[in-house]
């Protein structure tokens, strides 16, 4: 589902991402741990398509700029983008309305809304919300496409206990559904029941990668310990 290939990405001087390759497949969650400053937010978003970048990307075969493979993400950026004068209720009529999805997704979009304890905001307008509700609605904006592709970018950071319960529950059925799923964190204990794929970023570079077979493999050697190993030796 994801392929990525040489994924390169200069800021002037600083080479935020520095010949990045791997891949995810549908029905697996991905992990793209690092310390503050290593490049996961910049990776997401090359993936998405946000920025120029060299090397190759691919969602589902196609070309992560081109429309096909767009129409197949869903994405929850670091800092929630949401429209100002826009209610929470409208901002899933707008993603409805994008995406041209059938009248199911109204109902679709209620589920969602009541799981992320927003069904008591839909009037509220963007700059009304905390940060934490503007979290939530952009969770369910990426959601209720039900794309191929979901990327999360430290999504679990200003959300409550039950919301972050849910998000992970959520992205449990979205993956059993086939989805691909790649969430971008620097807190390992907030995604260690989930993933399926991780990937350690130090400086611009994927150091290290492991799957979930291969962490029961390394028995007392947890990706937690790989991580400080690997980070605390960069510092």
């Amino acid at each position: 589902m994801l392929e990525v290939k040489n994924l390169t990405k200069k800021y002037s001087s600083t080479l935020a991402n520095d010949d990045l390759n791997f891949s995810l497949k549908g029905g697996e969650i991905g992990i793209l741990l690092g310390p503050n400053g290593a490049g996961k937010s910049t990776a997401i978003k090359c993936i998405m398509g946000l920025l120029r970048f060299s090397g190759t990307i691919l969602i589902d075969g196609q070309a992560n700029k081109s429309e096909e493979a767009k129409r197949n993400m869903g994405y929850v950026p670091e800092i929630p983008a949401l429209y100002e004068l826009l209610t929470v209720e409208e901002h899933a009529e707008f993603i409805i309305r994008a995406y041209k999805l059938d009248k199911s997704a109204y109902a679709y979009a209620d589920e969602l809304m009541e799981r992320l304890e927003l069904a008591d905001k839909k009037k509220k307008l963007g700059k009304e919300l905390s940060k934490g509700m503007q979290q939530k609605v952009s969770i369910m904006c990426a959601l209720l496409p039900r794309p191929k592709m979901l990327l999360l970018d430290e999504p679990l950071v200003g959300l409550d206990p039950h919301a972050i319960k849910e998000l992970k529950s959520m992205l449990l059925e979205a993956r059993d559904a086939g989805t691909a799923i790649f969430v971008s964190t620097h807190m390992i204990e907030s995604v260690e029941e989930i993933w399926d794929q991780a990937f350690i970023m130090v400086n611009g570079k994927i150091v290290a990668a492991r799957s979930r077979e291969e962490e029961a493999e390394h028995g007392d050697d947890s990706l937690e310990d790989l991580f400080f190993s690997i980070t605390e030796g960069e510092k």
